[in-house]
């Protein structure tokens, strides 16, 4: 009885998901194009959170999951870098006031994404203004540009990486649940990854999955993780692309591709 009180509210949740498993994945601004070569990109910070998942659903944090996460996928992303056809940089946060501003930007392209997932990706909640055919118009602002380092990029781009393990208690619950006839998941695994274009804010293209693959605890988990999270990236290409600085060295750092260097940069 005392497991059944845990079971029944995650009843609630096996309706999200059956309809995660009914979405989209991919958009893609109406009209945009990039060419290998024809653009400067910024990685930003990735934002990577990682934990266990509790038996009432509940997300515990796990900082060693997550400090394993961040080496492994620093390493996968860098060399992901070398094919996706343009030159990367990543981003130097300012410190003070303006490391806020890029905190800030980075919860905003997570809210965003959960709004593009909820209300364009899963069509049975599509509105009505995303019901257009090759409609995909989202924002963060024009103000994004007006971050320290950016003013020479063409595109930023965002990676956002969520995963709960489901724990012991957890996957008790879901024998319950299966043996009353109920789905429930154990375990969330989400990636978002998005270009956004700066001379709008808009947001051009995105790939967003909540079921993704991967262990990002190990090396090979990461590896596979970020080639999901990168799957149809505009202007991709299997050649190395040309990394340059972005702007004098004096503002921005000189570009890193290393596995080392990218790995000190995920959040």
């Amino acid at each position: 009885m005392k497991m059944l009180r845990w079971v029944l509210p995650a009843m609630a949740l096996a309706c999200f998901a059956v309809s995660a498993s009914a979405q989209e994945k991919t958009g893609n601004r109406p009209g945009f194009t990039l060419a290998p070569g024809s653009a400067r990109i910024v990685l930003m910070r990735p934002s990577i959170r990682v934990g266990e998942q509790s038996t009432g659903g509940m997300f515990e944090p796990n900082a060693d999951w997550t400090d394993q996460a961040k080496e492994n996928l620093g390493r996968a992303i860098a060399a992901a870098q070398s094919g996706l056809g343009n030159a990367i940089v990543s981003y130097e946060e300012a410190a003070g006031v303006d490391s806020g501003r890029v905190a800030e930007y980075r919860a905003l392209f997570s809210t965003v994404v959960d709004s593009v997932i909820v209300y364009q990706f899963f069509v049975g909640n599509r509105l009505e203004t995303k019901k257009r055919k090759g409609s995909f118009e989202w924002t963060l602002g024009p103000d994004i540009a007006k971050l320290p380092g950016l003013q020479n990029a063409d595109y930023a781009l965002f990676v956002t990486v969520e995963d709960h393990y489901g724990s012991t208690g957890r996957k008790v619950a879901q024998l319950f649940a299966a043996m009353a006839g109920v789905g429930m998941t154990s375990g969330v695994h989400k990636g978002f990854a998005g270009l956004v274009d700066l001379k709008t804010g808009d947001l051009v293209w995105l790939n967003a999955d909540l079921q993704m693959g991967g262990d990002v605890r190990t090396a090979e988990g990461a590896q596979r993780r970020v080639s999901q999270l990168f799957e149809g990236f505009p202007g991709r290409t299997g050649s190395r692309p040309v990394v340059t600085p972005l702007i004098s060295k004096a503002a921005v750092p000189a570009p890193t591709t290393t596995s080392a260097a990218v790995a000190t940069m995920v959040d």
